[in-house]
């Protein structure tokens, strides 16, 4: 495998060009990209810099990508790193700190030129600031063990960007140009430079068990397809990516790292393979929506046989509730996998909340007997360094959701993966056939302590927040403590995903490619509030009203009567004003601005709506002015859409070009 860069020096030429200089090896061909005409040119060997170019003070530990805002395209760079770890003997970094540098010499990060480029750097600084990304410069953390045994010849010579897996490659598509320039022009080969990304976990603990020492592995990798957030993105689209989708793997490593045993065990997860959303209307639940489109059939079969094309058979656990408000996502889960007969595939139900009721969260063991036949039978990859052949290949995977694939997928999913963790310590007779994990005090420590930590890792990136639950994970047992922590993450999931959620959206569509603006693109709509004045009245006077009533609380008690009637005449003008929000709650969503949503939100079509609450009470004037607004959200998206598909057309005719 070809190794890349790990430091690099920056040499800024005024407003001409930026030139990076590998630290080593000595000689090294250095990278330099024009910033007036955005060209990018591999030098050759030795090229000397120019005079007048000065060194930055920050040490580059690789390039995170290049992305096209409407005023100038950008250059992302890591400029700092936390070592997580090491694995296969190679190191595992995180990043922690970034830099952006405009090519346009006119452009500045600090004082963009105005105020949609600002917004939009804000997207791209709030996306890297609040993502967990990791990265290693010679070792795949983007694919299985499994996978990377299984091609291990054929991946000799190649940079890491091609053997890469392309769905939890995060940065792909900020790699896109210099990933271009290496595939047409050999002589400029720029595989030293283009570092995969990982958006998920990383942990890796040396523990013990008597005699026996170990190092116990758990990463979780995120799809970059259909990626964002708990609200805005749910079910799937119609190639057959769903929202939320994450390989989970746990790996175990016995006498050292590649010198000595690798077991591994993979789960996934992942939304409710139908075309499904849930709109908020500022009420703690919002309302469920199934759409019931033609497609539904084959999408879901796109997505259940790339499982079984990736990870053989598999068999799919639905956690949700087989009543009230998550009943007819069930029910359309199971009416269309009857349908579609997908191959290799098990269902198997369990219904989450009426097994484990009364924390009695022990009572996932049932789950486990019921899935007892199919662990075993798919198995675990089992790699030994004194045998030529794996001893095991994992056959199968078991793929899990609930809802949001967040607090219940975890709690199932951590006892799966201890199930087989006691089995393969059995079968390596670390521990006798009558013992178990449980008996080893820092051993389970640890396994629970990793598993809580990557459950909140996973839900923070859905969701804003901690997961729920954790304290069973951390613990083995549900308490007191726990519930008032769920509560406390239940009511910020509630505000950041009604109130906070349609800029992270925004952020994950802009880096991950699923929308890209273009070149002189400065619509008012993405930084000025166009909701009429009616609509953006009341939350001032909601907090004119309260601060009046603040105020009224230090007056003079000249008069209990007039005092009577001023309190009332504000908590009246307080009530109606906060009535009149939940009335129009959907007005008062912050949904996504650049990829709206109008067609989920105020759908038609056939499926099932669990109430149309928010959406106001049908005043004429007000009416017409709320479907001008939702006329103009699609054309926008529709416009988006045209100039989208020219940009695909012209990838594929070989004509792409990025400005």
């Amino acid at each position: 495998m070809k190794s890349l860069h790990q430091r690099l020096t920056l040499y800024s030429d005024g407003n001409e060009t930026y030139t990076f200089v590998p630290a080593e090896p000595v000689g090294a061909r250095s990278l330099t990209i024009y910033r007036n005409s955005g060209d990018i040119v591999l030098n050759a060997p030795n090229t000397p810099l120019p005079v007048t170019a000065e060194r930055s003070p920050k040490t580059i530990y690789g390039i995170y990508g290049m992305i096209s805002l409407a005023m100038s395209e950008y250059i992302i760079v890591i400029t700092g790193r936390e070592l997580r770890g090491h694995i296969m003997r190679q190191n595992i970094y995180r990043a922690t700190e970034y830099d952006i540098l405009p090519l346009n010499p006119d452009v500045s990060v600090q004082s963009p030129p105005n105020a949609v480029e600002a917004h939009l750097l804000a997207l791209v600084r709030s996306h890297l600031q609040g993502g967990s990304f990791y990265f290693s410069y010679a070792w795949d953390i983007t694919r299985r063990l499994q996978a990377q045994w299984a091609t291990l010849q054929q991946d000799g010579d190649k940079a890491l960007w091609e053997i890469a897996d392309d769905r939890f490659f995060w940065n792909k598509f900020l790699q896109g140009r210099l990933i271009d320039i290496t595939s047409t022009n050999p002589d400029q080969n720029l595989s030293a430079y283009i570092l995969p990304v990982i958006y998920g976990t990383f942990d890796i603990r040396a523990v013990s068990v008597g005699i026996h020492p170990l190092r116990l592995c758990l990463i979780s990798r995120r799809s970059r397809y259909r990626a964002g957030t708990r609200y805005f993105r749910r079910g799937i689209d119609a190639e057959g990516h769903v929202a939320n989708f994450n390989e989970t793997e746990q790996i175990l490593l016995v006498g050292g790292d590649d010198s000595g045993t690798q077991l591994s065990f993979v789960q996934i997860r992942g939304s409710i393979p139908v075309y499904w959303a849930e709109i908020n209307t500022l009420r703690y639940k919002p309302d469920v929506q199934i759409m019931e489109l033609q497609d539904t059939i084959d999408a879901m079969r796109a997505h259940l046989q790339e499982n079984v094309n990736l990870y053989g058979q598999q068999a799919i656990v639905n956690l949700v509730n087989h009543k009230g408000h998550e009943k007819p996502v069930k029910e359309a889960f199971e009416k269309y996998i009857e349908q579609a007969k997908p191959p290799k595939t098990r269902y198997e139900y369990f219904d989450f909340h009426s097994e484990c009721k009364n924390m009695r969260w022990d009572r996932i063991s049932v789950l486990i007997s019921k899935l007892e036949d199919e662990l075993t039978e798919y198995g675990y990859f089992h790699l030994d360094s004194n045998k030529s052949e794996p001893l095991k290949l994992q056959t199968g995977v078991v793929r899990t959701n609930c809802m949001d694939n967040l607090d219940r997928t975890n709690v199932a999913q951590a006892a799966i993966a201890k199930w087989t963790l006691n089995r393969q310590l059995k079968a390596l007779k670390v521990i006798q056939d009558n013992d178990s994990v449980d008996n080893y005090d820092d051993l389970i420590r640890d396994f629970r302590e990793m598993w809580t930590d990557h459950a909140n890792f996973i839900s923070l990136a859905y969701s804003g927040t901690g997961a729920l639950k954790t304290d069973f994970t951390r613990t083995g047992k549900r308490t007191r403590k726990g519930l008032l922590e769920d509560g406390y993450n239940s009511v910020m999931r509630y505000l950041k995903n009604n109130f906070f959620d349609g800029a992270r959206q925004d952020a994950f569509d802009l880096m991950t490619g699923a929308w890209f603006p273009r070149r002189g693109w400065n619509p008012a709509t993405l930084v000025v509030d166009r909701r009429p004045l009616l609509i953006r009245a009341p939350p001032y006077i909601l907090f004119f009203s309260l601060f009046m009533i603040c105020a009224g609380l230090t007056l003079p008690r000249t008069s209990d009567y007039s005092l009577f009637y001023y309190f009332l005449l504000w908590f009246t003008v307080a009530a109606i004003s906060l009535a009149f929000i939940f009335v129009h709650g959907i007005e008062y969503v912050n949904w996504p601005r650049l990829q709206p949503l109008t067609d989920v939100i105020y759908y038609e079509g056939p499926g099932f709506r669990s109430g149309r609450k928010g959406m106001g009470l049908g005043l004429p004037a007000l009416e017409n002015l709320k479907e001008g607004a939702v006329a103009q959200a699609k054309a926008i998206a529709e416009q988006h859409r045209r100039v989208k598909s020219k940009r695909l057309d012209e990838i594929e005719m070989g004509t792409k070009r990025v400005d």
